[in-house]
C-alpha cells in the first residue's frame, strides 16, 4: 500500500465528523487497493457490521457474494474487490424498523478521494437506491425496479442492483427477470475482472 493511500484511509478511520448522530459511535468500515478492479458501493454498515468492522458480514453480504458468483476469500481481498458505503458508520435503526438511511455526509466528505486511488477500477456495483441515487443521478429512473430493469444503459461503468438484504426477498419473487437475465451478466463481468 502506498503512503498516500496509507495516509487516506488513516484519515477514514479517524473520521469523527458526524460522531454525535451516530448511536453506536464512530467505526468507519471500508476496504480498498488501488489494484482494485470492482468497487461496490452500498448503503451503510449494519449493527453486526459494526461490531466487527468487517464489511457485508451478514446475511446480506451472503447474498451478494451469491448474486456476484465469488466466496468470501475473493470478496474481502483487497486487491480484487474494494468496498465503499454512502456512510461509513452504522447510522441507526428508524422508529418504524429497519436501518436509518445512510448519513448524508460521508459520500461527499470521502468518495471522491477514495475514488482517486483505484486508477485501474472497471465497474462499480451500484446496490440499492442510496447508491444509485447519488451516482447516477437524473439517469435514476423513479423506482429502484425501473432503474435495475434499465442496468443495460448503464454499463459499462455500472451494474445497479436491489439492496440484498431479507427485504428484497419479496422483490426478488416479484421481478424474477434480476436473477434469470441480470445476474448471469453479472457474474460473467466479474469473472472476467478477477
Amino acid at each position: 500500500m502506498n503512503d498516500g493511500l496509507e495516509s487516506l484511509l488513516t484519515e477514514v478511520q479517524e473520521c469523527r465528523h458526524c460522531d454525535k448522530h451516530l448511536p453506536l459511535g464512530p467505526r468507519p468500515v471500508v476496504q480498498i487497493s488501488p489494484n482494485a478492479r470492482i468497487l461496490i458501493i452500498g448503503q451503510a454498515p449494519g449493527t453486526k457490521v459494526h461490531e466487527t468492522g468487517i464489511p457485508w458480514n451478514d446475511p446480506s453480504g451472503d447474498r451478494l457474494r451469491e448474486w456476484m458468483g465469488i466466496g468470501k476469500d475473493v470478496f474481502y481481498n483487497p486487491e480484487k474487490i474494494a468496498i465503499m458505503p454512502m456512510g461509513f458508520c452504522y447510522p441507526g435503526r428508524l422508529d418504524k424498523g429497519g436501518d436509518a438511511p445512510p448519513r448524508q455526509e460521508c459520500a461527499p466528505l470521502w468518495h471522491d478521494k477514495l475514488l482517486g486511488v483505484l486508477p485501474n477500477l472497471k465497474v462499480t456495483l451500484l446496490v440499492g437506491q442510496y447508491a444509485q441515487k447519488y451516482y447516477l443521478g437524473k439517469n435514476k429512473k423513479k423506482t429502484l425496479t425501473e432503474t435495475v430493469k434499465a442496468w443495460g444503459g448503464y454499463q459499462p461503468d455500472y451494474f445497479v442492483t436491489p439492496h440484498p438484504s431479507w427485504r428484497s426477498a419479496m422483490w426478488l419473487k416479484k421481478n424474477p427477470w434480476f436473477e434469470d437475465d441480470v445476474l448471469p451478466v453479472l457474474r460473467n463481468r466479474v469473472l472476467e475482472l478477477l
